[in-house]
């Protein structure tokens, strides 16, 4: 038996100052693939929220004193931790999360893969001048106790993101996580208690009154939010009452151009993939999709036969390829789609048809044909398994409706001709665009969303800067001796 089975499947608490601990309030996760009950998780009160604030404060003078180097050493630590217990965090997340096993292997992987890396990156001081007269270097200082609200669909890989560089530059963190999907992550932080001191990485569980305390409360310095552009400006905000540092990496309305020297067949798996990946639920998942009308029908129809062979299901079942919808909200919010196309008379090339007597969020894998471009499916972040189709002939056209959004985190064009796809990605308005892929991350590689979908960046030097202040001190190096 695994040594952390037990550890895994029940006693899910907060963290706070490296202790487990209760509240009198609780809550229910359920899987959505089964609707049942998974887990009881405490709900933390605001008294909760100070004394953890508080211990944090406590920890973070010696935390901010330790070195590069061993602040580097114990992230790294942590990830061999979580490689330890791939199995146990990949079962608790395919229960928590509706993910297939594929999906649930590549995150928790990528969390290790991700801690390693980041504990290798560095701001080290910087000459700016030094002269025989002055000397001026800049510094980069940790902000202090922050906090991390992460979301229900990368409950894991979402939180890594934030914690690991927040931890190497000296910063003290609580997360807040999802509470639709919070266990990998109490099991995480409580894992993690093995290697920190206490008081540096604590999580609290919570309802929708937590986020908004954490948001106001005057002695966090900084937030780090990944979710809806509703709670990003909810918590932009109740932030301003104390200027705190924001990163705000929110919704997505990710549009794909397709052109018409690609191959339908060679292409139509990729494409699924960019859309139908975690059932839709990604922020950067493809979610308009383009096609030349020279290969519309044809990319089309391979997309809706290759769907066909994909098995929607409970992702503890190793046939499933796309689960269930994560959360009872989010699964109205896709049929409500999914009813207002049909109430419109759209063409539907695949799927649509819900079964009301099945277990679980499931919603079929779902094709549009080609509504218009005013429609709510087009219009809307989907946020799950459907995804409209959209023709088009003109370059200037196409680029223009891409760009017809108040979101602006990610994009994708798919052409054989490379110098054509390039002229058309440069003046997409996104913070990524990807030529030929989707999906793609890495720690160097720096991620974040124009317009309504975020402020600043994650990952790289350009996220290490956004968990500092940035210190200038000048030397005159005149003497005053006589």
């Amino acid at each position: 038996m695994p040594p952390y089975e037990a550890f895994f499947t029940q006693n899910f608490t907060h963290v706070i100052a490296g202790r487990k601990v209760t509240s009198e309030a609780v809550g229910q996760v359920v899987n959505p693939a089964t609707e049942q009950v998974i887990a009881t998780v405490p709900i933390a009160s605001k008294a909760q929220l100070d004394e953890t604030v508080q211990a944090a404060w406590d920890s973070y003078p010696s935390w901010a004193a330790t070195s590069w180097e061993r602040r580097q050493e114990l992230v790294s630590r942590i990830g061999t931790l979580v490689e330890e217990e791939l199995s146990q965090f990949i079962e608790l997340l395919i229960k928590e999360a509706g993910k297939s096993r594929a999906l649930a292997e590549i995150e928790v992987g990528s969390c290790a893969a991700w801690l390693h890396a980041v504990a290798k990156q560095s701001l080290p001081d910087e000459i700016v001048l030094d002269t025989p007269d002055r000397t001026v270097v800049t510094r980069y200082v940790p902000l202090g106790v922050c906090a991390a609200i992460t979301p229900w669909n990368f409950p894991l890989s979402l939180m890594m993101w934030k914690v690991a560089p927040a931890l190497v530059t000296g910063n003290c963190v609580i997360v807040k996580p999802s509470p639709f999907a919070p266990l990998t992550t109490m099991k995480f932080v409580e894992l993690a208690q093995q290697v920190l001191p206490p008081g540096v990485l604590s999580v609290l569980s919570g309802n929708d009154d937590l986020g908004p305390w954490i948001s106001s409360h005057p002695s966090i310095s900084r937030i780090s939010l990944t979710g809806s552009t509703t709670a990003g400006k909810s918590a932009m905000q109740l932030a301003s009452s104390t200027l705190k540092r924001l990163t705000l990496e929110l919704g997505g309305n990710d549009p794909a151009i397709v052109c018409g020297d690609v191959d339908a067949k060679a292409i139509a798996p990729h494409l699924f993939w960019s859309a139908f990946h975690n059932s839709g639920q990604i922020c950067v998942a493809v979610k308009r999709l383009y096609i030349h009308s020279s290969i519309y029908t044809a990319v089309r129809d391979e997309l809706a036969a290759y769907a066909r062979n994909i098995v929607v299901g409970d992702g503890l079942d190793p046939r499933t390829g796309v689960g269930p919808v994560q959360n009872k909200k989010q699964y109205e919010i896709v049929k409500s789609l999914i009813d207002d196309s049909k109430k419109n008379g759209y063409n539907f090339a695949l799927g649509g048809d819900i079964s009301e007597h099945r277990k679980g969020y499931f919603i079929p894998i779902t094709l549009i044909d080609n509504p218009p471009d005013n429609a709510r499916v087009v219009q809307e972040e989907q946020f799950g398994p459907i995804l409209p189709l959209l023709k088009w002939d003109d370059v200037e056209d196409v680029i223009q409706r891409a760009n017809d959004s108040k979101f602006g985190l990610a994009a994708s064009v798919w052409a054989n001709d490379i110098s054509h796809a390039q002229s058309i990605a440069t003046r997409l308005e996104a913070g990524t665009v990807w030529i030929n892929e989707a999906q793609q991350f890495h720690w160097d590689q720096p991620f974040g969303g124009f317009k309504h979908s975020g402020i600043g960046v994650e990952h790289s030097k350009h996220g290490l800067y956004s968990w500092c202040n940035i210190q200038t001190i000048t030397q005159n190096k005149i003497k005053f001796s006589s």
